[in-house]
C-alpha cells in the first residue's frame, strides 16, 4: 500500500469516530455529516500526497470539514429557503421533534443542537471549534483561516444568539489576555 493510503486507513480506524462526531456537530445530521467528512476525505487524499502523520492528516480533514460545511452554508443561502410552520409539516419533511419523554439532559443537548442550527455556517463553526472542541481563539482563528478578531466577533454573536433561544446557555468564555504593564507611564 501506498504511504497515502497508509495514512488514510489509520486516521479512519483512529479518529474517524472523532472526525464524524465533529461533522455532526457542524451539520446537525447524521447525513450531511457523512457527507461533509467523505467530502473532506476526498479534498485532504486526492493528490495523492503522504501527509507527515496522523496528527497531520486529522487536521487537514477537520480544516476540509470546516470549509465544506462554511461553503455548503453559502451555496444554501443563495436558494430560496420555504419554512415548515405545522407540527405536521415538520414531521413530514423528516424533522424529528424533541420528545417529552427523554431525560432533562437529552433535552438540553438537543435544545442546544437546535439552536447551533439557528447560527450562521461560520458563527456555528466558531462556537463548535471554541467551545465544544475547546480550542483557543487563535487556533479556531487557523483552523478556519480567519483573523482571531474575526472569530471573537463570530463567538459574540454566535453566542449572543444562542442565549435569545437558549437563555440558560453556559457557554462562558473563559480565554485570557495577557496585559504587559509598562515601565515609567504617562505623569
Amino acid at each position: 500500500m501506498s504511504g497515502w493510503r497508509d495514512t488514510l486507513d489509520t486516521v479512519m480506524r483512529e479518529r474517524g469516530r472523532s472526525l464524524y462526531g465533529y461533522a455532526y456537530v457542524l451539520a446537525g445530521s447524521r447525513e450531511e455529516a457523512e457527507d461533509l467528512l467523505q467530502d473532506a476525505l476526498v479534498r485532504t487524499f486526492r493528490t495523492g500526497r503522504a501527509l507527515r502523520s496522523v496528527e497531520a492528516a486529522q487536521s487537514y480533514v477537520k480544516r476540509a470539514i470546516a470549509t465544506a460545511f462554511i461553503d455548503g452554508g453559502r451555496r444554501a443561502a443563495a436558494r430560496p429557503r420555504t419554512v415548515a410552520s405545522a407540527p405536521d409539516e415538520l414531521r413530514a419533511a423528516g424533522t424529528r421533534m424533541v420528545a417529552d419523554d427523554h431525560g432533562a439532559r437529552v433535552d438540553e443537548a438537543l435544545d442546544l443542537h437546535d439552536a447551533l442550527l439557528t447560527l450562521s455556517p461560520r458563527e456555528r463553526a466558531c462556537i463548535v471549534l471554541r467551545h465544544l472542541e475547546d480550542l483557543p481563539v487563535a487556533e479556531v482563528a487557523h483552523v478556519l483561516d480567519l483573523a482571531p478578531g474575526t472569530v471573537k466577533r463570530y463567538l459574540h454573536d454566535g453566542v449572543a444568539k444562542l442565549r435569545e433561544v437558549l437563555p440558560d446557555v453556559d457557554l462562558e468564555d473563559t480565554e485570557t489576555v495577557a496585559i504587559h504593564a509598562r515601565n515609567g507611564g504617562a505623569r
